[in-house]
């Protein structure tokens, strides 16, 4: 997740840097820039292996929304994936659980996966109550989702307290709740950890038994960085 950061030439080249230091890699790769750059993103990620994902999308297919794209935009840039209900659209924009299931269903209609963004604050951490907030974000998001609509969309576990902060949770703190959280998914699920992962912490991170992978931010800005997380168990 490259958040807003990154304009069309540079990321041509960061892509450009990227794809020699990733390929033939096993596992999937998703790059997701700002809706501005995702045309020249495209045009970088061509013979690569590296999927192209989008950092939002509107659940209406076309109208008076102005500053939103719609998923048959996203459908004709090569758009795979997309980010639903990140934090920071939580706490600046006004992204609702509400807002978050509509989207999501929109993006699975469309053939698009979401991955949907789900955490708690410090506060609510130090309270003790993370369980119930995460489970109920959780199931708020896949509201109305069959079971194989459900098994398609990627979960990212972000913890509000630890996104651009320096801080992470503690590897058992992640996988602790990314087992409650997959006690509420479908069976298939794909569930990431993406509060502040770097090259420092990936491999601990991805030892733990319920950690499928990770949501990146800033370590994805710099491509040795990104590279080193994707190469953490080598």
């Amino acid at each position: 997740n490259w958040k807003m950061n990154m304009t069309p030439s540079e990321t041509a080249k960061l892509i450009g840097e990227l794809k020699p230091l990733i390929a033939n890699e096993a596992c999937d790769v998703v790059v997701c820039p700002p809706a501005c750059c995702l045309a020249a993103a495209k045009d970088a990620l061509c013979g690569s292996e590296i999927r192209l994902g989008a950092q939002n999308v509107h659940w209406e297919k076309s109208g008076a929304y102005t500053g939103e794209v719609s998923t048959a935009m996203l459908k004709e840039l090569g758009v795979e994936y997309v980010i639903v209900g990140h934090s920071e659209r939580r706490q600046y924009f006004g992204e609702t659980d509400e807002t978050v299931n509509k989207r999501a269903r929109a993006a699975l209609a469309a053939d698009i996966t979401p991955i949907i963004c789900v955490g708690e604050t410090l506060e609510q951490r130090e309270s003790g109550s993370t369980n119930e907030i995460v489970s109920a974000q959780v199931n708020k998001a896949l509201c109305g989702m069959s079971e194989a609509d459900a098994e398609r969309v990627v979960l990212a576990y972000e913890p509000i307290w630890a996104i651009g902060t320096g801080r992470t949770a503690t590897s058992e703190q992640a996988n602790d709740t990314i087992a409650v959280i997959r006690g509420e998914a479908a069976d298939k699920m794909r569930i990431q950890y993406g509060g502040s992962m770097k090259p420092q912490n990936a491999k601990e991170l991805m030892a733990m038994s319920e950690i499928d992978g990770g949501l990146i931010g800033g370590a994805s800005l710099k491509a040795n960085d990104f590279a080193a997380i994707v190469h953490y168990d080598k």
